[in-house]
């Protein structure tokens, strides 16, 4: 991997500009534009910049990060990049903790995520959907030097999960101390938020360095709910008992984490350099559930059958207002990477290493019940655990091959890989899974509200892969370079898939150039989506026998039998054309327009309800436990879309009297459809709906700065396009909401103190926008829809302080 040695500026495509950059000395340099920054993502070339890159490519400082006042890089690359979302998702049963992130409106596992070059390992969280993607918010954020976005395919270049792009992010390595503080809260009064970071690098000896970072955050939960229908006639029918108000809040949870990351790189012997990086976190939150309302529920309450059981016990000793059970994560996440390359030969540069990567996510469940076990069940649940482990093995070469032909070398890169996948369930408590002898008289089984991972569900399970790639830039000419690029990967799961890339640059003047380019991608199912299980088992209360429902591997007997078949890689074609320009006058940008077709999508099949007839068969097949199974469904590559979108950045900067003014734009229109598969020809098309208008297709930001002397202005403008939502009724039936598009407005004010000391006062969504009203589960207490691509907190204001030297 080249150098990474930057100067904290910011180039094409960059949202939020090097205006403001503290210390009084930085400030006075605003009179002077920004030099193009150095890139190194989606190209082997040493000298690559955001404007001669084959694909488009977005750098932001970690200044320009901090500046969004956002609290993680997820959230932080929300602002920034229009194309990129994170849903807060409350009540998700994990989603509100592990927020899947996407770009261009698909899955948030086909984005790769890395550090520093190297694949980061993704979370052991697996969404009902089926994708399981990185966690971008364990990475701290006082460790990042900047962060690049591929808006690309590169499976070619990294093999699965890239086929909507790669989000690199480059440590600093520079010596100097910095350490920051901020602290907010939103204009409700709630989700009062603090944070704190710091980092320390130091040069060594030969050209070596070490950085150690940290960063605390804390944040309380907020709740924008109303209180709940059959709360206020619970609390009118019982005015002797006192019942919160709100009963339920929706809304961010309550979190708290610590974070910390090393890198470390050491010469030997003037022939190649030794290095080491990773990150460690551990974290926790809680979050509230759906409320139980003793009038309603006497399957958890009780009844007059289940004094037959539990004679003279109610959960209403208990819990006389009801209860809402409150959903917690405790994580641990760490990654290692040590190796060995040489960077300083002209002529042949190599990278041998190896990486380590671990996330492990523990379920809890407070305030609840297993009503099934009467008296004798807990009130506190372990759910169990997932853990996900990788370990990579990469071997990368890039050589300049000179030709007499070639005015310029060639760029020739190679290299190999090796990856070993594990996932794990752990099985929670023997409570959060039981059915207790109250299951007779009717009373509810396993911990109430998320029930735990029984021992049917534990287990093992991993997946190993050999990769091989070959990458060849050509500069035919001065102006015209094609690249060619292919990657073969063998999976001991599915088999072989091989995928390829076509580029090509022409520079029709020094000041504009047109781009291209064609790929093929896939994203390769992890050992969860294809091993694991999400059951859970209840009593029929007629035959008294245990049954088991829910989602089985697709390579289970029974799912086998309702014709499953084992996941094949979802595969990806995406075309691209663009332009970028620059000009000395401060104007800078680029426009691109791509296709991406993905076939063999993930998906959940329909549920398969078991027959006594179904049941039969199954026996007579030799396959256990098929008796006791109710309904099942499965993972399968089920349908077919089309993505298509245009994505326009632009930058401006000019002195204007005393400072200098910068301007910058970025606007992204993206559009799905479903062309094929289950979802294009359903009765139901709840989920075709989804993923054409799930997400908003116009998006857009528009920034502002101006700085002079020590004092720094900033304004913000991001807008989200109208959208559609959903929810489903006991029926099967569905009802759709269209909500309209959304502005908001960010501010703030910098103040250097002196060299080394700055201020800076904000707010985001400065005027306190909320959007319009969920029309539908407002009997839940819901204000908002729980799947807004945007904050629905309304406003929040913050005061960041920061030292450096």
């Amino acid at each position: 991997m080249p150098s990474q040695k930057f100067n904290y500026c910011t180039g094409l495509g960059a949202l939020s500009l090097a205006g403001i950059v503290l210390g009084r000395a930085a400030v006075a340099d605003t009179a002077l534009p920004a030099p193009e920054e150095i890139i190194v993502t989606g190209t082997h070339e040493a000298m690559q910049t955001q404007f001669s890159a084959m694909s488009p490519v977005d750098l932001f400082s970690s200044d320009t990060l901090a500046k969004t006042g956002a609290s993680g890089l997820d959230d932080a690359l929300t602002t920034l990049v229009p194309a990129f979302q994170v849903k807060r998702l409350p009540a998700s049963d994990g989603g509100q903790f592990i927020r899947p992130a996407s770009l261009n409106g698909l899955s948030p596992d086909m984005t790769l995520v890395m550090i520093n070059g190297k694949r980061f390992h993704r979370s052991a969280y697996l969404q009902g959907s089926g994708a399981q993607a990185a966690d971008m918010g364990q990475i701290p954020a006082s460790a990042i030097g900047h962060v690049e976005v591929l808006r690309d395919g590169a499976s070619a270049q990294y093999g699965s999960d890239a086929i909507a792009g790669v989000v690199n992010v480059l440590f600093d390595t520079k010596p100097g101390f910095r350490a920051w503080s901020q602290e907010g809260q939103t204009y409700a009064g709630d989700g009062a938020s603090s944070e704190a970071g710091g980092r320390a690098g130091f040069a060594l000896g030969g050209g070596g360095h070490l950085v150690v970072s940290a960063d605390l955050q804390k944040d309380e939960s907020t709740s924008r709910s109303h209180q709940r229908a059959d709360a206020i006639a619970f609390q009118a029918a019982n005015p002797g008992i006192a019942v919160a108000n709100p009963v339920q809040r929706w809304g961010s949870p309550k979190t708290q984490s610590a974070k910390t990351a090393l890198d470390f790189a050491q010469p030997v012997a003037d022939i190649a350099e030794v290095y080491a990086f990773g990150t460690f976190g551990l974290g926790k939150g809680v979050s509230d559930i759906n409320w139980r309302n003793p009038a309603t529920n006497p399957n958890i309450f009780g009844s007059a059958a289940s004094q037959s059981v539990f004679p003279g016990w109610t959960l209403r000793g208990r819990y006389p207002a009801g209860f809402t059970p409150r959903e917690g994560v405790n994580s641990t996440d760490g990654q290692g990477n040590v190796g060995i390359r040489n960077n300083d030969d002209p002529d042949f540069t190599w990278d041998v290493g190896a990486s380590w990567g671990r996330n492990d996510t523990q379920f809890l469940l407070t305030n609840s019940i297993n009503a099934s076990l009467g008296p004798s069940s807990p009130y506190d649940f372990n759910l169990g655990h997932q853990v996900q482990t990788e370990v990579n093995v990469t071997a990368d070469a890039v050589a300049q091959v000179r030709s007499r032909f070639l005015s310029q070398p060639m760029t020739v890169a190679f290299g190999a890989e090796r990856r070993d996948e594990t996932y794990r369930i752990e099985a929670g408590d023997a409570a959060s899974y039981a059915v207790g002898p109250g299951a007779a008289a009717g009373l509810a089984s396993q911990s109430n509200g998320f029930p735990g991972f029984s021992p049917r569900q534990a287990g093992q399970w991993g997946q190993i892969s050999y990769g091989g790639y070959l990458d060849v830039t050509v500069p035919l000419t001065r102006a015209w370079s094609v690249e060619l690029a292919g990657r073969d990967e063998s999976y001991d799961t599915f088999g072989n898939t091989f995928n390829y890339k076509a580029s090509s640059r022409y520079e029709l003047t020094p000041e504009f150039a047109l781009r291209g380019a064609f790929s093929t991608g896939f994203k390769a199912p992890t050992p969860a989506e294809l091993y694991s299980t999400s059951t859970s088992q209840g009593l029929d209360t007629r035959t008294l026998q245990l049954y088991t429902s829910g989602r089985l591997s697709s390579l289970d007997p029974v799912a086998r039998y309702f014709g499953a078949e084992p996941l094949k890689p979802e595969e990806s074609r995406t075309v691209t054309a663009g332009a970028a320009w620059r000009h000395g006058s401060g104007l800078s940008g680029s426009i691109d327009a791509y296709e991406i077709d993905i076939d063999k999508r993930f998906s959940l099949s329909p549920v398969h309800v078991m027959t006594a007839a179904d049941q039969a068969r199954l026996a007579a097949m030799g396959v256990p436990g098929a008796t006791g199974i109710n309904q099942i469904t499965y993972y399968t590559n089920g349908f077919s879309t089309r993505t298509q979108g245009i994505d326009l950045v632009g930058t401006y900067g000019l002195p204007v009297g005393p400072g200098r003014f910068e301007m910058s734009a970025s606007y992204s229109y993206t559009f799905t459809t479903v062309t094929g598969g289950s979802l294009a020809f359903a009765a139901n098309n709840t989920q075709k709906v989804l993923f054409e208008n799930g997400t908003p297709r116009h998006n857009a930001t528009v920034t502002g700065t101006y700085g002079w002397g020590p004092v720094s202005l900033m304004t913000r403008v991001r807008y989200y396009g109208a959208w559609t939502d959903a929810t489903g009724a006991a029926d099967g039936t569905s009802s759709f909401q269209r909500f309209g598009g959304v502005p908001f407005l960010d501010a703030a004010v910098t103040y250097a103190i002196d060299d080394h000391v700055s201020a800076r006062i904000g707010a985001l969504n400065l005027l306190d926008s909320y959007p319009e009203k969920a029309a539908f589960q407002t009997s839940r207490g819901l204000l908002y829809s729980r799947n807004s691509p945007y904050d629905t907190n309304g406003g929040l204001y913050y005061l960041r302080l920061e030292l450096k030297y």
